[in-house]
């Protein structure tokens, strides 16, 4: 796992805005958008590693430490963190940065999550993972 207080060294895979549209009733960013942002994030990573396309099949250990706000630049980063004959897991880990007026911009881990990945080939069909 990476320090807990600086991102990880490794290009972004994803990086969005969160907008006044994400939010859930109280302002916040709605868990689901970041969620979903994640799975893109590592959907693209395991598809780049995998050689092809991929199907999310899981996701576990889903932990969710700092709450985003509208304005947040949100990155998401990758590492494999498993790869087996059909599948790969991903450790997706999500970064804001935010700027707020009078301040220096912060950098803020706000959630991370594994993401389980399988291979798929022609007809939908798991296929293996060539290495």
């Amino acid at each position: 796992m990476n320090d807990p207080q600086s991102p990880p060294r490794t290009e972004a895979e994803l990086r969005t805005i969160a907008m006044p549209a994400d939010t859930n009733r109280f302002g916040d960013i709605f868990g689901g958008w970041l969620l979903a942002q994640m799975d893109l994030a590592g959907g693209s990573y395991a598809m780049a590693r995998a050689g092809g396309r991929v199907a999310t099949v899981g996701i576990e250990a889903m932990s969710f430490h700092r709450p985003v706000y509208v304005g947040d630049r949100v990155s998401c980063h990758c590492r494999t963190e498993r790869i087996g004959r059909t599948s790969i897991t991903v450790h997706v880990e999500t970064w804001v940065r935010r700027t707020r007026a009078g301040r220096a911009p912060e950098e803020i881990r706000v959630t991370e999550g594994m993401f389980t990945f399988v291979a798929i080939g022609e007809g939908g069909v798991k296929r293996a993972i060539e290495r």
